[in-house]
């Protein structure tokens, strides 16, 4: 697949919420992946298709979503960005609350190679 056909695939699957059949099917072995912050203050990079496959686990564990709107893609050369904008309840604490990120991806050889959230200034 070209960059623009896994920008498509990806809004596909996650505005489905098919998180673990886009981390399967569309990332690479090597992936990337950085946060804006780290959960428990350790390196907001993950590194490994594992690592990234625990990332989806404690998310879909953790949030109740309520609305995840999914905005673009937008391509150029080997790069994409996705625009979310989520609306969530934390199982634990029971806050509710609502966050917009874009996520910039990178692809080589038709899988994402890096992903990186960027969450929106309040």
């Amino acid at each position: 697949m070209n960059t623009e056909e896994v920008a498509k695939k990806v809004v596909e699957l996650v505005r489905k919420q098919a998180w673990k059949e886009a981390v399967d099917t569309l990332y690479a072995k090597d992936i990337v992946s950085v946060e804006a912050t780290a959960r428990d203050g350790s390196s907001p990079e993950t590194h490994g298709i594992e690592g990234v496959h625990k990332k989806v686990d404690w998310w879909i564990t953790a949030m109740e979503v309520h609305s995840f709107k999914v905005t673009g893609p937008f391509v150029a050369h080997d790069r994409f960005v996705v625009q979310y904008d989520v609306d969530v309840t934390d199982r634990e604490s029971k806050k509710r609350f609502q966050m917009s990120e874009v996520g910039v991806y990178t692809v080589k050889d038709g899988k994402i190679v890096r992903e990186e959230f960027l969450p929106a200034s309040d």
